[in-house]
């Protein structure tokens, strides 16, 4: 089971907004501790989050998605009612595309609950890394919070880069730093692997990526499709008995030309859960 900044976070969506979902019955976390109050959430229910998310974006009022989740509304009529919405997309102007993207991403999600996944899942044993990197700072995990922020990160790290004595030893590396309470921001990093010492970083700071344990698959196509690769990977390890720890994090190994020929591996630490 997830914590709610777990769930958050596998789901793309902030603690906030799970807590309101919760206020309004649409979507209740599997068991609230009745000494602490925390709530927890299974990986079942992320497909009932894919649902709630999809029909908001779609433009129905939460009142409105809660009266179609009460007809049990079938994931067809989700997926053409989605459908729709991305030709509508499609027609708006510049500033709507980000949006546009994350509807794509739900509706993967929603593709995927009836067909087997087709990327491989690997555990790997990754080494602890030097990095250079630059830090930011999101509202929350959802994808229209990130990528305006992440974008221009990377675009700064490669130029700070180019000023540096740093030598890159791998691939563009983004990561997410749990936070220390659910209510705060998500940090995010922009790194690079470096060998060597730096001298002149040129505002880059140097740091270590501890070593880890994680389950890992391949991405291809754009970053906006990396909700269901993340969200496979929360079942497997939810599946497995283990729990997530450490920094979840994007290794970009081809994102020359067109983003839908971008090669990205996903990689989700995790820990045995204590038994």
């Amino acid at each position: 089971m997830f914590t709610i900044g777990e769930f958050a976070r596998h789901g793309r969506v902030s603690v906030r907004m799970l807590r309101h979902y919760d206020t309004l019955g649409l979507l209740r976390p599997a068991e609230v501790n009745p000494h602490t109050g925390y709530r927890r959430y299974t990986a079942g229910q992320l497909a009932a989050l894919n649902r709630i998310v999809a029909l908001k974006d779609l433009g129905f009022g939460l009142g409105e998605v809660a009266a179609l989740l009460a007809e049990q509304v079938t994931p067809e009529q989700v997926l053409g009612m989605l459908t729709l919405r991305r030709a509508e997309l499609a027609e708006r102007v510049a500033a709507d595309r980000l949006r546009l993207a994350e509807v794509e991403a739900r509706l993967r999600a929603l593709e995927s609950e009836h067909t087997m996944p087709d990327t491989e899942i690997i555990v790997k044993d990754i080494p602890a890394t030097r990095v250079v990197r630059l830090t930011a700072t999101v509202e929350s995990f959802s994808p229209e919070a990130i990528s305006p922020v992440l974008r221009p990160l990377c675009a700064e790290l490669g130029q700070r880069l180019e000023g540096s004595d740093a030598a890159p030893a791998g691939p563009l590396t983004c990561y997410y730093e749990k936070p220390a309470s659910e209510d705060d921001p998500v940090v995010v990093h922009a790194a690079l692997p470096i060998s060597g010492a730096v001298a002149a970083p040129n505002g880059l700071e140097v740091a270590e990526l501890p070593a880890a344990r994680a389950a890992t698959l391949v991405h291809r196509g754009p970053a906006s499709g990396f909700l269901s690769g993340y969200q496979q990977l929360a079942r497997w390890t939810d599946e497995h008995g283990f729990r997530a720890d450490g920094f979840p994090c994007e290794v970009y190994l081809h994102t020359s030309g067109d983003e839908r020929e971008w090669v990205t591996e996903l990689r989700e630490p995790f820990v045995e859960q204590p038994r």
